[in-house]
């Protein structure tokens, strides 16, 4: 009776099975879900374990830590979200579960639709094309701010303009950022901005948020009236992994507050250095930095010409030492010091040779101390 009978499988040969139908179902390996979160955990190991639950069942879902690391937001138990991922087999546990790599609140995808479908409007419009953005001033002497004015993103903007470049002057047209009325306050503000204030450059801003909480930034009616605006606008609105259309038609977008408070000033420790350079080239160039330089040129060229003199008096020195020396050398007085006499006839015409002395001729010898006076005696 047991001939033929297939051998028993064990339990893990039917968990193994069962996890390969599962992840050979193409469907079942991307796939969104919608559902309530519950028993959410993050232990040390960074991934996170919750559940997804509506009213009649539940699904375990996993997200590991290398992807539970770029959520810009950590979900809690009630949450209403949509995941996406795909099924498998757990087997040491017997259960199959969702591996979740990609979680958004329930409703984001329609409103992530939306969102593009009105981007490629608005793209082809020209509204986001860079060439029609505007370099922002250098040097800006009023600032406008559109954001809540309780929020943090007020307060940050705040301290970093004044730390950079306190000289501007800074005007606040506040505005809610959130909820049904706030794209309404944005555009209000904007317009007065423009209109009364006439400001160089203007800050639209506000802190992180969910897609939902930014909704007010995707508005069609601001996108367009930024990219009308008379001043350049910076947009900073969210973390900077967020992007709202408002992002896309601003002049220049930054990824935070903070960092569009940035952009939009000089920073005053480069100012300073700035001043310094201007400074010196101003000194280097003025007047007085001119006649001090001639001043030492004169100098260096006095110093040269002294020394040059006294190298030609130098050398003038030699030689008529050199000619001195020659001249003592044949001065007659020299030889006569030396032991020599010079004679002569009276009439003082020196004798060369004894065949110019006739005897009995009257001659002097003048010796080294005094003259003689001789006479040639007939030759032997």
């Amino acid at each position: 009776m047991f001939k033929g009978a297939r051998p028993s499988l064990t339990v893990t040969d039917i968990s193994r099975l069962l996890r390969a139908l599962v992840e050979s179902e193409g469907m079942l390996q991307d796939v969104w879900i919608r559902g309530e979160i519950s028993n959410f955990s993050r232990p040390k190991s960074g991934h996170w374990y919750f559940t997804l639950k509506d009213h009649n069942a539940q699904l375990p879902c996993v997200m590991w830590r290398s992807t539970a690391e770029l959520q810009a937001h950590i979900p809690k138990d009630g949450d209403q979200l949509e995941v996406h991922g795909g099924l498998s087999v757990y087997e040491a546990g017997g259960r199959y579960q969702l591996y979740v790599d990609e979680i958004r609140t329930d409703g984001e995808g329609a409103l992530y639709q939306r969102f593009m479908q009105l981007k490629a409007k608005l793209e082809a419009e020209g509204l986001f094309d860079p060439a029609r953005k505007r370099a922002l001033p250098a040097w800006p002497q009023r600032i406008g701010i559109v954001t809540s004015p309780s929020g943090a993103a007020l307060h940050d903007m705040l301290q970093t303009l004044a730390r950079r470049f306190p000289l501007a002057e800074v005007v606040l047209a506040p505005a809610a950022v959130q909820g049904e009325e706030a794209a309404v306050e944005i555009l209000r503000a904007l317009a007065a901005l423009n209109q009364f204030v006439q400001p160089d450059v203007i800050l639209l801003a506000r802190g992180g948020g969910s897609p939902q909480d930014l909704a007010a930034f995707n508005s069609e009616r601001l996108v367009r009236a930024v990219t009308a605006s008379a001043a350049p606008v910076v947009s900073g609105v969210g973390h900077e992994t967020d992007f709202t259309l408002a992002d896309f038609a601003a002049d220049l977008r930054a990824p935070t507050p903070t960092a569009a408070a940035e952009l939009a000033t000089p920073s005053q420790a480069d100012l300073t250095v700035q001043l310094e350079a201007v400074r010196q080239q101003l000194e280097r160039y003025s007047p007085a930095t001119q006649i001090a330089r001639q001043q030492q040129r004169l100098d260096e060229l006095a110093l040269r010409a002294s020394r040059a003199l006294g190298g030609r008096l130098q050398q003038l020195r030699t030689s008529l030492n050199s000619a001195e020396a020659h001249l003592t050398a044949l001065n007659p007085e020299a030889v006569l010091q030396r032991g020599y006499a010079i004679l002569a006839r009276p009439d003082g015409a020196v004798l060369s040779s004894a065949s110019q002395a006739q005897p009995g001729e009257a001659l002097e010898a003048r010796l080294r101390d005094g003259r003689l006076g001789l006479t040639v005696n007939p030759k032997p």
